[in-house]
């Protein structure tokens, strides 16, 4: 159960060497260990995480349950999570953070949702053997390419990133956790997935605090308290990365755009995106790589 006293870090506490951005990182882990020592001390993330060893021991304590640490474990985090670990001095691997936004210019929110080992009723572990090579293989290709960014470089991470889910996802053996998570979290995850499915015509705190039987202020609260966003921030946050997906991997209008996000006024549409985005779609669009 995470503390309200423990820090929420964001993407923009971690500054990648090679190529810094707000939507994912990528470390090995013994490099990261170095640079960012207290992250050994109990926090929280407001992203997801992917941690992979390679070599080592240790634990890692996740929501105050505490998991061995050796060669060959996947360890998965959401939004909201706390964890320490404690790691033997030779410890090496992965780790990798990226947004939800980030996965979800490629690929379905829903697809993010139903993986098993980010279900709070599963354990966020997959032990595989230490000599594998196809998921070790594919983090090393994601930091290849993050070292070296060419073409379509985010394209290309995403779709590693979409790779290494899918294929623990096969791994995984779903198991019910014994250990119960926070309550907050718990409805702060109902919140996400009702906003997934609502979030294109409904945009207000009021529908889904309703829903969840509890004020918006509360709602708000909650959601600042667990993964250091409003419920507010989280819903524009939502609503502009499903605008901004659309305007690069599709041919409709803005004013088609507007019409599938539920604003009835695409002038209304353009100031939304601009308060949020920092430039009006048609810029957005147009500030994009050749495809």
């Amino acid at each position: 159960m995470k503390t309200p006293s423990l820090p929420v870090l964001t993407l923009e506490h971690f500054s990648a060497p090679h190529r810094p951005g707000p939507d994912y990182y990528i470390e090995r882990l013994e490099d990261h260990r170095a640079r960012f020592p207290a992250v050994s001390l109990p926090h929280a993330h407001s992203f997801y995480l992917l941690l992979y060893v390679t070599q080592g021991q240790g634990t890692h304590t996740i929501d105050l349950v505490t998991y061995e640490l050796r060669p060959g474990g996947l360890y998965f985090l959401v939004p909201g999570q706390a964890h320490s670990w404690v790691l033997s001095p030779d410890a090496q691997g992965y780790i990798l953070f990226f947004s939800a936004a980030f996965y979800q210019r490629q690929y379905p929110a829903d697809r993010l949702a139903s993986y098993p080992f980010f279900d709070p009723a599963q354990a966020p572990v997959l032990y595989l053997p230490p000599a594998e090579s196809t998921l070790r293989g594919l983090f090393a290709r994601v930091f290849e390419e993050n070292t070296t960014p060419a073409a379509n470089h985010d394209e290309v991470v995403g779709a590693y990133v979409y790779l290494l889910l899918e294929l623990a996802g096969r791994s995984y053996v779903q198991e019910p956790d014994r250990h119960a998570t926070s309550h907050g979290l718990q409805q702060v995850r109902a919140f996400s997935q009702l906003l997934d499915a609502h979030f294109r015509t409904e945009k207000t705190v009021r529908f889904y605090a309703d829903r969840l039987a509890m004020t918006a202020n509360h709602l708000n609260a909650l959601c600042r308290r667990v993964v250091n966003q409003t419920a507010s921030d989280l819903i524009h946050e939502r609503v502009i990365t499903e605008a901004q997906r659309r305007l690069v991997h599709s041919a409709d209008t803005v004013s088609q755009v507007a019409d599938a996000l539920g604003f009835e006024d695409p002038s209304y549409f353009t100031r939304y995106f601009k308060k949020y985005v920092g430039q009006t779609p048609e810029a957005f669009r147009q500030h994009q790589p050749t495809r």
